[in-house]
């Protein structure tokens, strides 16, 4: 009888410390997307509307130090959806959620602060 060698890949992942089982059983679900309700209920944080940029879908927004640990600060931020942006106007006072996923933070949620 003649016994074949392991291929490197499998030689590699038992060094390593995976098994087939192991690797079957693994949680993908932190590179899957955000579920949009996860994003949707976030905290809402107060800021002051400094600038509405409806073409670039952005808005610049003053405010303070936030619940993730930013500084108080002015910043540009992307809208999910530009259709947020016909509430609002400079010197507005709002109410906002981001979402730091992808290349920058996005607004998920904005409201008028009453």
């Amino acid at each position: 009888m003649t016994r074949s060698k392991p291929s490197a890949l499998i030689l590699s992942l038992a060094l390593c410390g995976y098994s087939a089982p192991g690797l079957a059983q693994v949680d993908h679900s932190a590179h899957m997307a955000a579920k949009p309700t996860a994003a949707a209920s976030a905290a809402l944080e107060s800021a002051t509307v400094k600038k509405v940029d409806k073409a670039a879908g952005k808005v610049t927004l003053a405010h303070g130090a936030l619940g993730n640990g930013m500084p108080a600060m002015t910043m540009v931020y992307r809208v999910k959806d530009a259709s947020l942006l016909d509430r609002v106007q400079p010197g507005q006072k709002v109410r906002f959620a981001v979402d730091p996923a992808g290349d920058g933070m996005t607004v998920v949620r904005l409201e008028t602060s009453q």
